[in-house]
């Protein structure tokens, strides 16, 4: 799979640190909804696919000390590392970045059942649908039973894009590449069944955003 881009939106830049505007935009809400289900939930691995400026992975690490993240990118340049590095190397909790590729599991270097969480953002509209299954593929080997997959980003429900700015978003995706563009909730959750994860929440997120939340079978 042809590197992705982390975001479709603007990005500025602190020193070694790289600014994604809608990381920063989205990040707090994120943050909520992941306390609301890991807040007092067992330590463990949390293993973030796509960590792109590392923004999420420091904002995640600081609000939930009590798991140890991994943050990781898609052939990761000097640049990206760097990046992630510089926002999260004051944090204990935070594990150095490494390169993973979510359409293919088998590669992850991960041992089964050792995660507790798996989180991925702005992923699935821009790559293609083989990545998606492979993200839903690799989580339900390296998720621990009961542990749970959070993959948020616009989705289409019931065959469409819920607003009208999302169906202009949308078409835009496909013109740019035929590979992307929204995923269906309904097919992203088949894909995870087959992995043996649950589709047990979806929240409504702003911008028209979701988090969907799955949990792998006991």
């Amino acid at each position: 799979m042809a590197g992705l881009p982390r975001s479709l939106d603007s990005h500025n830049t602190d020193g070694q640190r790289s600014i994604a505007a809608a990381a920063e935009r989205n990040k707090e809400a994120i943050l909520h909804v992941l306390q609301t289900h890991l807040g007092t939930a067992p330590g463990g691995l949390f293993l973030e696919v796509a960590s792109g400026t590392g923004q999420h992975c420091a904002h995640f690490a600081a609000g939930l000390p009590h798991l140890i993240f991994q943050p990781t990118e898609h052939c990761p340049d000097d640049a990206t590392l760097s990046s992630i590095v510089a926002w999260t190397r004051e944090l204990p909790n935070v594990r150095p970045p490494i390169a993973l590729d979510a359409s293919q599991p088998g590669s992850w270097g991960l041992e089964a059942a050792s995660c507790r969480a798996v989180f991925v953002a702005n992923m699935c509209h821009i790559s293609p649908w083989e990545a998606t299954t492979g993200l839903m593929a690799g989580a339900g080997h390296v998720l621990a039973p009961g542990g749970q997959l959070f993959t948020y980003g616009p989705f289409s429900v019931d065959g469409a894009p819920t607003t009208p700015s999302n169906v202009a978003f949308d078409a835009s995706l496909r013109q740019r590449n035929p590979a992307w563009g929204y995923r269906d909730v309904a097919d992203v959750a088949a894909e995870a069944a087959k992995a043996g994860l649950e589709l047990v929440h979806r929240h409504d997120m702003p911008a028209n955003n979701l988090l969907l939340v799955f949990r792998k079978k006991e």
